[in-house]
């Protein structure tokens, strides 16, 4: 076969054109990016807001799990009357971890436990447990925060949190109770069968009836608010029994009962003067336009439904990350690597910070953000399941999404690590 001579001078001259070109300014990069951002503690939420969004972009960063006390923090400290604090995380354990901020036993590991998620068993997390704890200790009693759980995958605390309620107005109906739920477990819940899980649902049935007929009753021998949480904990404890009855629909029945337990919460601690919540989830939660390629309803879309613009959701995306997931194939967790490029966080790759927030309203004001705003854009998306083969192909750790139809505005982080689950 006959080769040109050009040809390796051809050959040479386009590398060296690649080499100058990664060299050069990212022709991406905003002028004067600096005058768009700001720092996590000057996030600054609107007052006739009710329910804040904070998403995560993985669910295996340090970055990103610290955000969820240097917000709320913030939030406290900046006086945005913001006093609730929920994550995506059992309703049940959530009020475990809540009464050990309140002045209970025990340690802020110890109450994390409680949630039955490895993703929050890391430092960062018992170091924000254990903060509430100690502001809670100095706070006055309107000054004092409250945390929940909204998900409902898991049976323990629920089920306890409404039999002890048993305990108190009706002990003869607890025992019975007690009983027919017996393999309602966390540890006995995937190995029930379709007959016992259905079994399960008519009890549950049965108990709610049971405490709408006797409310009155129920609530000379208790309150109204420990009347309304044990009817919530029946609730949740279906809520979870319907998810093993139609497997098929998890994905949309989960989010559509993660923005109704948002919303009795919302309801809750609005009766008691509490009119702000941070919610902390995943992006694939908060995001108000159902992106994901699942096809489900995403609970930020309920929610934005629901409230409006008094529904604020900030989202996560990240530059470089090395994060820390469940790989199910091995059912160990390990660390991977990825990196990201597009055209949101390449307008800000020459800024100072690693992690800054981006308002999109003053990112507007910038006709270069605008047309990466409103244009669709890869951004980052893992849950707590991969695989090292992802990494090669951006489809498995990104989702396509218009940013600020997703969000109202988001954190970007262009170094992150990866968090260590504690065993």
């Amino acid at each position: 076969m006959h080769f040109s001579k050009k040809k390796p001078f051809l050959l040479a001259v386009i590398c060296l054109m690649i080499v100058l070109s990664g060299c050069s300014k990212n022709d991406g990069v905003v002028d004067e990016a600096e005058k768009y951002i700001s720092s996590i503690e000057k996030i600054n939420i609107p007052d006739d807001v009710k329910v804040i969004g904070l998403g995560e972009a993985t669910h295996g960063n340090v970055e990103l799990q610290k955000l969820k006390k240097d917000i709320f923090e913030a939030f406290i400290r900046n006086n945005e009357q913001v006093r609730v604090f929920v994550i995506e995380g059992d309703f049940g354990g959530g009020q475990e971890i809540n009464q050990f901020i309140s002045g209970g036993e025990g340690t802020a590991e110890e109450a994390l436990g409680a949630l039955d998620y490895s993703i929050y068993k890391t430092e960062q997390m018992i170091d924000f447990v254990q903060w509430m704890h100690d502001y809670n200790a100095a706070a006055s009693d309107d000054e004092k925060i409250y945390f929940y759980g909204n998900d409902m995958q898991r049976y323990d605390y629920s089920k306890k949190g409404l039999l002890d309620y048993y305990e108190v107005v009706n002990k003869e109906a607890g025992r019975k109770y007690a009983v027919q739920l017996e393999h309602a477990s966390n540890n006995t819940m995937r190995s029930l069968s379709t007959k016992q899980v259905k079994k399960i649902n008519e009890v549950l049935d049965n108990i709610m009836f049971d405490l709408q007929s006797n409310e009155a009753a129920y609530t000379k021998h208790s309150s109204s608010d420990t009347f309304a949480f044990a009817f919530q904990y029946a609730q949740l404890m279906k809520q979870r029994t319907e998810l093993f009855l139609n497997e098929g629909d998890y994905q949309q029945l989960r989010d559509q009962y993660l923005a109704d337990n948002l919303q009795w919460i919302v309801e809750f601690e609005a009766a008691r003067g509490h009119d702000k919540v941070l919610f902390s989830g995943h992006n694939g939660h908060i995001e108000k336009t159902s992106a994901s390629l699942a096809g489900y309803k995403s609970m930020g879309n309920y929610l934005d439904e629901l409230y409006g613009a008094k529904y604020f959701a900030i989202g996560t995306d990240l530059m470089n990350s090395e994060f820390q997931a469940l790989n199910r194939g091995s059912d160990k967790r390990e660390d991977y690597k990825i990196k990201n490029h597009n055209d949101l966080v390449d307008a800000f790759s020459e800024v100072e910070p690693n992690i800054f927030y981006v308002n999109f309203e003053k990112a507007s004001e910038s006709k270069q953000l605008l047309d990466v705003i409103k244009s669709e854009q890869k951004m980052v998306n893992v849950g707590d399941d991969f695989r090292s083969w992802q990494r090669l192909f951006k489809m498995f750790y990104t989702i396509e999404m218009v940013p600020n139809k997703a969000y109202d505005g988001i954190i970007i982080v262009k170094e992150a690590t990866p968090t260590d689950v504690i065993d």
